[in-house]
C-alpha cells in the first residue's frame, strides 16, 4: 500500500478505537451524575452505591479514552500535514475552544469530584459532577462543530488559496452540526443504556438464588438503562432522519451510496437489503429488497422526489470539480489520474445498514430486558445473561459502523464541497496526506495498533474486575449499608476510588 492508503488505514483504526471510550463516558457521566442528584436528594444508600459503582468504571473508561485521544490530533501533524496547513486557520478554533473550554474543565471538576468525597458540601460535590457531564458534552460539541465543517465548510472565505474563518458562529452553529450533535449524544445515550443494562442484568442473575444486599442496586440500574435505552433510540431515528434530509442537499453522493442507488429514481425506494455485488457501480447483479417511494421520503419529505444516483452524480461532480487530479508530484501515483467520486459502495451501504440495525437491536434487548423484570421478576434463563452482556456490544458496533458510513461515504474528499458555499472550497484526500515514506507511516501504523491493543487488554482486565466485584468492590461494607460517607477511613475510601 501506499502512504495514502497506510495514513487512512492508521487514521480510521486509532479514531474507531477512541470512539469506543468517547461515548460511554458522555453517556455515562451523564447517568452517574442523575444517580449521584438521586442520592443526595433522597438520602437513600441504593442511589449512593449505584453512583460509586459506575462511577468507578466511568474512570477507568475515561482514562483510557484520555490516552486514545491525545494521539489523534497528532495525527494531524504527522500524517495529515498538509490538510492542517489548509484548515489550520478554521479548525484551530473549536479544537481550541474544545481543549481550553471544554477538556479544562472537566479535568478539573473530574478531579474534585473524584477526591472531594468527605472533603466537599454534598451538593458543592454534586455540581462538580454535573459540571464534569456538561463538560463532556461541550467537549463533543466542540469536536462535531469541526467535523461538520469538514462535511459542510461554511463561515469560510478564501484568501491566499487558504479557507479564512470569517464568523466562529456560521461554524459553531452549522445546520450539520446542529443535526449531528443530539444524533451523536443520543448513540452515546444508547451505549451506556446498554452497558447498565448488561452489567446490571448479569449481576441480578447471578445472584438470583442468593440473598443479595445489592440486589435494589442492579434492578434499578437496569431499569434505568432500558428506558435510557428506549428513549435515546427514538432520539437517535428523528436526528437520523434530520441528518439524511441534510445529506440529500449537501452530499448527494453520500446518499446515493448509502443506498448503492446507481440509477436515478422518481421516486425512489429504500432498500432494505441488497443481494449480490454493491461494488459494482451500475448494479447490474445486484438484486434489492425496497419499500417503495421511502427513500424520496427520507430525502425530501414527500413521496415523489427525485433522487439522483451514482451514475448520474458521477458526471456532475467531474463537472464541478474536474475529471482530473492535478498533474502534482506530492500526489504521487493519483497525479493527473482520473478521479473516483464513487465511495466504497460495500462500506457504506452495509455501513449504513449495521448502523440502524444494531441501534435496534440495543433498544429492542433493553425493552425485552424491561418487560422481563417487570414486578420484581428475575429471569432464571442461562440465555438472559447471554443476551443482555451481548447487547452491549450492539451500540458499539451501531455507532462505530455510523462514523465509518459518514467519513468513507465523502470521499475522495476530506473536506467536502458545499454546493452552496465558497468556489472551489474542498480539498481531496489525496492531497492532505504528508510528505512520509510509505515505511515511516507503516511504522507508525504498527507502533500505535499495537499500543492500542495493549490498552485494550488493560481497559478489560480493570473494567471485569470492577465488574465482577461490584459494590463492595468500590464502597467498604459498612459505608454501603447505612449510606454514610463520613466513616473515620474516609480518606482511605476516597483514595481508593481514585486509585
Amino acid at each position: 500500500m501506499d502512504v495514502l492508503e497506510l495514513a487512512r488505514w492508521q487514521f480510521g483504526i486509532t479514531t474507531v478505537y477512541h470512539f469506543l471510550m468517547v461515548p460511554l463516558t458522555i453517556g455515562l457521566s451523564v447517568l452517574v451524575a442523575a444517580m449521584q442528584t438521586a442520592w443526595v436528594r433522597t438520602g437513600n444508600p441504593r442511589h449512593l452505591k449505584m453512583t460509586k459503582f459506575w462511577g468507578k468504571l466511568l474512570l477507568v473508561n475515561f482514562a483510557m479514552g484520555v490516552v486514545t485521544g491525545i494521539v489523534q490530533e497528532f495525527q494531524f501533524g504527522m500524517s495529515w500535514s498538509a490538510y492542517s496547513r489548509f484548515v489550520g486557520d478554521v479548525f484551530g478554533a473549536p479544537l481550541a475552544m474544545e481543549g481550553l473550554l471544554a477538556f479544562f474543565v472537566e479535568s478539573v471538576f473530574l478531579g474534585l469530584w473524584i477526591f472531594g468525597w468527605d472533603r466537599l458540601p454534598k451538593w458543592v460535590h454534586l455540581a462538580c459532577a454535573w459540571a464534569f457531564s456538561l463538560a463532556t458534552m461541550a467537549s463533543a460539541y466542540f469536536i462535531l462543530a469541526a467535523n461538520s465543517w469538514m462535511q459542510h465548510p461554511v463561515g469560510v472565505e478564501f484568501v491566499n488559496g487558504k479557507p479564512t474563518m470569517n464568523s466562529i458562529g456560521a461554524v459553531l452553529t452549522n445546520n450539520t452540526a446542529l443535526a449531528a450533535i443530539p444524533h451523536t449524544l443520543a448513540g452515546a445515550f444508547s451505549v451506556a443504556a446498554a452497558f447498565l443494562v448488561g452489567v446490571a442484568g448479569w449481576h441480578m442473575w447471578r445472584k438470583r438464588a442468593e440473598s443479595d444486599e445489592h440486589r435494589d442496586v442492579w434492578r434499578s440500574s437496569l431499569r434505568l438503562g432500558g428506558w435510557v435505552g428506549v428513549v435515546a433510540f427514538a432520539v437517535l431515528a428523528i436526528t437520523g432522519d434530520m441528518q439524511g434530509k441534510l445529506m440529500f442537499e449537501q452530499q448527494p453522493m453520500k446518499m446515493a451510496s448509502a443506498e448503492a442507488l446507481c440509477h436515478t429514481e422518481k421516486p425512489a425506494s429504500f432498500s432494505i437489503i441488497a443481494v449480490g455485488d454493491v461494488a459494482n457501480a451500475n448494479c447490474e447483479d445486484v438484486k434489492t429488497f425496497n419499500v417503495p417511494a421511502l427513500l424520496s421520503f427520507l430525502a425530501h419529505n414527500d413521496f415523489s422526489t427525485e433522487v439522483k444516483g451514482v451514475e448520474n452524480l458521477v458526471s456532475e461532480y467531474q463537472a464541478k470539480y474536474g475529471t482530473n487530479y492535478p498533474d502534482d508530484p506530492a500526489l504521487g501515483a493519483l497525479a493527473g489520474k482520473p478521479i473516483d467520486y464513487v465511495p466504497s459502495l460495500p462500506v457504506t451501504y452495509w455501513g449504513f445498514r449495521i448502523m440502524i440495525g444494531f441501534g435496534a437491536i440495543s433498544a429492542g434487548i433493553g425493552l425485552l430486558a424491561l418487560w422481563l423484570t417487570r414486578r420484581g421478576r428475575i429471569p432464571g434463563g442461562r440465555w438472559f445473561p447471554l443476551l443482555v452482556l451481548g447487547g452491549i456490544t450492539t451500540p458499539f458496533i451501531g455507532n462505530s459502523a455510523g462514523w465509518i458510513f459518514t467519513e468513507m461515504g465523502r470521499q475522495p474528499f476530506v473536506v467536502a464541497p458545499n454546493p452552496t458555499g465558497v468556489e472551489g472550497m474542498w480539498m481531496f484526500t489525496a492531497q492532505a496526506v504528508s510528505k512520509l515514506t510509505a515505511g515511516e507511516v507503516l511504522t507508525s501504523l504498527i507502533s500505535l495498533t499495537v499500543l492500542y491493543a495493549v490498552l485494550g487488554v488493560v481497559e478489560l482486565y480493570l473494567m471485569r474486575k470492577y465488574i465482577r466485584g461490584g459494590v463492595d468492590a468500590v464502597m467498604p461494607p459498612a459505608a454501603a449499608s447505612d449510606g454514610s460517607d463520613d466513616s473515620e477511613d474516609s480518606d482511605d475510601q476516597a483514595l481508593s476510588f481514585a486509585y
